[in-house]
């Protein structure tokens, strides 16, 4: 698996990967009872973000009809974001080694410093969202009584899930992942890139994306390194 230490600015740093889209299949989780439930509804939510997902990278028209339709839309939404988010840490939780691909101006230590001091940041921040939406599920309980599915308790579950999948992907990177480094030269050119202007910014992330093969770094690049007005 490769993970890419990208520089969001002169001295901000995020993990990004790029795998296919299956979903994160829990095998070791029993099919039957509580944690049976979770993990269909898990599964359930996330197949219906990943459709939504699909349909506006197609430039399909979205539209929610009624109360519960822009209430479902915008869970998905999140869910969506939460799927890009997560994805690295998911897919970490089942390797056993890694290669660590960062600007060719560091050395192979600071590059894992980081990588620890943002997975251990990362699995800090999950913990405290299990609790927090382990909450929130729990009080979402009370809308069983209405009509139709319970989104936002679909919802609440695939948090719950999905919070508890990053924390062992952590885990895992943080202590029995074995990494090898591989420093780019194509990364140490992102470093001055949050600072141009959008569209000479674009170009840049644009070439830097297509010569190391990323297709969605441009999304995640504007996500995590511009700042939202």
């Amino acid at each position: 698996m490769d993970v890419f230490v990208i520089p969001v600015g002169s001295t901000r740093y995020e993990l990004y990967c790029e795998v296919a889209d299956a979903s994160p299949e829990e095998q070791e989780v029993p099919a039957t009872g509580i944690l049976g439930q979770l993990r269909h509804r898990f599964a359930v939510m996330l197949k219906a973000a990943e459709e939504r997902q699909h349909r506006c990278r197609a430039g399909e028209e979205l539209e929610a009809k009624g109360l519960m339709g822009r209430l479902q839309d915008r869970c998905l939404a999140w869910v969506v974001e939460s799927i890009d988010e997560q994805r690295l840490l998911w897919h970490l939780r089942r390797q056993t080694s890694a290669v660590a691909i960062y600007p060719d101006d560091m050395r192979f230590e600071q590059a894992m410093t980081l990588i620890r001091r943002i997975l251990q940041r990362d699995y800090d921040r999950h913990r405290v969202w299990l609790v927090v939406d382990t909450l929130g599920g729990i009080l979402s309980l009370l809308l069983v009584v209405l009509p139709g599915p319970n989104v936002v308790g679909y919802y609440f579950t695939f948090r719950i899930v999905g919070h508890w999948l990053s924390m062992r992907g952590a885990t895992q990177g943080l202590e029995r992942v074995t990494w090898s480094d591989s420093p780019s030269s194509e990364l140490t050119i992102l470093r001055r890139v949050a600072s141009l202007e959008p569209g000479e910014r674009e170009h840049e992330v644009t070439a830097v994306a297509e010569r190391l093969r990323l297709q969605h770094l441009i999304t995640f690049f504007d996500r995590v390194a511009i700042p939202r007005p």
